[in-house]
């Protein structure tokens, strides 16, 4: 009996328990409801905290979309989901363009953000998360022969590279020349500038397959170009970067996720060059009779430079997820903008993959690329779900000073905080 009545108690004390945690969990849903944004003293902080580090959002975005269109494993499915998120993804860089726009109108800090030395790094996400928006575009509706689709995706790509260029040549210029940067607290984000000539490679490769003659020539010899370009700077900021990491050891927690930032310019730049192989086998038998064997020279040469990339990317792949881990373990990492950093890279790595595929036939990258997809498919969930809960907060939105900046010099001890380590 008297057990009984324990057992009885027991369960009360439960019951009562569960219902208490219930209704917090409503009190704190119906409170996030009820006050958006309750983070900012004013609803107009919205605009002012506006940064281009919001744009990584629509380029985990679009590289999501691209990779379950492209899944290697058929399933018609997920042809539709892909071209939801595509749309989803074209809405959000519309809407993070407009508000951008907006806040430079506004406030008219456009230098202020080149000179600052974090703010700027995320500039090169705009013209990255616009080639996903032509990438997006020409993948998906080349299956259905629409005949103004080519020169729009050409006319696209070409103000694409314009801001690509513009990004790769002034931003790492300001960085000698104007910004101030401490050796032991540079991040991965370095890079951000630099890579959006490789990403435009790819997008110029996935463009000139819906060309040909001397139109198509042309876009294939720009990206090789721009291939060049981007991929002989990255590893010199790799390099720069590891050397970092040997003496001044892992970031912070609150940047820890741009880790996989190195990933990006490995894995796209071997994506791109098998890509621009194919096309160059394509269109320059044709094209360039004069030199009849290049074609065939680029396509193999593609594949193998392809490969030897994709495998120093794994090395980096390897070492960001242990980073990530290694900190994690080591106590909680704050949720910030950063996180998306974790989508883009890593998406680029399963692109070289599923290419890979295509060129050998290897079940192995078959795999591999599936595998990796689903996790990014994952990981996305959890990051877009996160963005909007704490942008609906308004705790991603909270604006930082950069109206006074000193140049040249670095003061000991001072902690400037960028908009991805904000929350």
């Amino acid at each position: 009996m008297l057990s009984r009545l324990t057992t009885e108690r027991s369960e009360t004390t439960l019951n009562a328990s569960s219902i208490a945690t219930g209704r917090t969990r409503m009190s704190v849903i119906k409170n996030l409801i009820q006050r958006p944004m309750r983070e900012l003293d004013t609803w107009r902080d919205v605009i002012r905290g506006f940064s281009p580090a919001w744009f990584t959002a629509s380029m985990g975005t679009g590289m999501v979309s691209m990779l379950l269109y492209g899944f290697p494993y058929e399933w018609s499915p997920l042809k539709y989901i892909a071209m939801g998120i595509a749309l989803l993804n074209l809405l959000m860089f519309v809407v993070f363009l407009v508000l951008f726009i907006w806040r430079l109108v506004q406030y008219r800090d456009f230098f202020n953000i080149l000179l600052h030395p974090q703010m700027s790094m995320p500039l090169g996400a705009v013209p990255m998360a616009f080639t996903t928006v032509i990438t997006s575009m020409v993948t998906i509706l080349e299956s259905y022969d629409i005949s103004w689709m080519p020169m729009l995706a050409l006319v696209l790509w070409c103000i694409n590279i314009a801001f690509a260029v513009l990004s790769f040549l002034a931003i790492p210029f300001l960085v000698t020349s104007h910004q101030k940067h401490a050796f032991e607290k540079v991040n991965a984000t370095l890079l951000l500038p630099v890579v959006p000539t490789v990403v435009a490679s790819s997008a110029g490769a996935i463009v000139a397959s819906v060309h040909s003659g001397t139109t198509a020539v042309a876009v294939v010899l720009i990206s090789y170009a721009l291939w060049a370009m981007g991929v002989g700077i990255s590893l010199m900021l790799i390099t720069f970067y590891i050397v970092r990491l040997v003496l001044h050891k892992l970031p912070p927690p609150e940047t820890i996720a741009s880790a996989f930032i190195p990933l990006g310019p490995l894995g796209q730049s071997s994506y791109a060059i098998q890509l621009l192989g194919v096309q160059a086998l394509r269109v320059f038998p044709d094209a360039l009779p004069q030199m009849t064997y290049l074609g065939e020279v680029l396509h193999s040469l593609g594949f193998f430079l392809g490969l030897l990339i994709w495998s120093l990317a794994i090395w980096w792949f390897t070492h960001a997820i242990y980073s990530v881990l290694y900190t994690r373990f080591r106590g909680p990492v704050p949720f910030n903008l950063g996180w998306w950093a974790l989508i883009f890279p890593t998406g680029t790595f399963v692109s070289s993959s599923g290419e890979l595929w295509d060129l050998t036939g290897y079940t192995f990258f078959r795999i591999l690329a599936s595998t990796v997809t689903v996790g990014i498919v994952a990981l996305w969930i959890v990051v877009i779900l996160n963005t909007i809960r704490y942008a609906w907060t308004g705790e991603l939105l909270k604006p930082i000073n950069i109206s006074h900046l000193e140049l040249h010099t670095y003061v000991e001890g001072e902690d400037v905080q960028s908009p991805e380590q904000r929350v």
